[in-house]
């Protein structure tokens, strides 16, 4: 079985030499470049990766059109504040030989600078699993700009967490703030873009509901103050988008 290693990314010239690096032990690697102007097609050429360049203006869109540009069996798709580490390779390889299923979660280490948080990541702002290796075919994003939904063919397999993926989500609280920012300007285009962007007193319970979830179900209390910064953020989330489409329409739509 062959295996393709996916990176799709736009201007990550300083981050996509540690990621590509760590994606070596594939048998394919294929970089998928929207917009990019810095040196992220320099550094993805040196690394041997197949380069496809383009400009998309969804997410789901972007992601479809790398999946396609890939001719392995099997499919790893990571984003470039990611790194597998070595010790995940031998899991990922017994997989793909025996597996029957058409994707597979794997285990998510997320840090905030050098800090590993490992408990309260949820609601759209962060996972410890993604399911990023899947079959050829298996995988189809939905045309949205911000955390596309995604639709499946197959059966979902055992996960992978034997070792997990390090993401440097964050440089540190600045950095996370300004992700919720974008975040929360492109999820309001896409409520926008569906005519629906629902009602404040549903979407003032969403927040608090996420921040509960996150802090307590999700043990965020765990990570002391990280913790709390990140179940606010996880449920300010919904609510700002909501707010960028009610108050500032002419800003956010498409």
């Amino acid at each position: 079985m062959r295996l393709s290693a996916l990176v799709v990314a736009r201007n990550e010239a300083a981050r996509l030499p540690a990621c590509l690096a760590s994606l070596a032990p594939a048998d394919e690697l294929v970089v998928m470049l929207d917009r990019s102007t810095d040196a992220s097609a320099e550094v993805a050429r040196t690394h041997g990766a197949r380069l496809v360049e383009g400009e998309w203006a969804l997410e789901g869109e972007r992601r479809n059109a790398g999946i396609a540009a890939c001719t392995g069996d099997w499919i790893l798709e990571v984003d470039a504040d990611e790194r597998v580490p070595p010790e995940l390779w031998p899991a990922l390889r017994t997989t793909i030989a025996t597996s029957p299923h058409g994707f597979h979660r794997v285990r998510i280490d997320n840090y905030v600078g050098d800090r590993l948080i490992l408990h309260g990541w949820g609601g759209s702002f962060g996972t410890t699993l993604k399911p990023i290796l899947f079959r050829r075919g298996a995988k189809r994003w939905r045309a949205q700009r911000v955390h596309p939904g995604l639709d499946w063919t197959g059966t979902e397999g055992e996960r992978i967490t034997s070792a997990g993926i390090r993401h440097e989500v964050d440089r540190d609280i600045s950095d996370m703030l300004r992700r919720l920012d974008r975040y929360s300007s492109a999820k309001a285009a896409d409520l926008l873009a569906a005519g629906d962007i629902g009602s404040l007193p549903d979407n003032m319970r969403r927040c608090l509901s996420r921040i509960i979830k996150c802090y307590v179900a999700r043990r965020g209390y765990k990570e002391g103050g990280w913790g709390l910064l990140i179940a606010l953020c996880a449920g300010l989330f919904p609510l700002l988008a909501h707010l960028k489409a009610r108050l500032e329409p002419e800003r956010h739509r498409g």
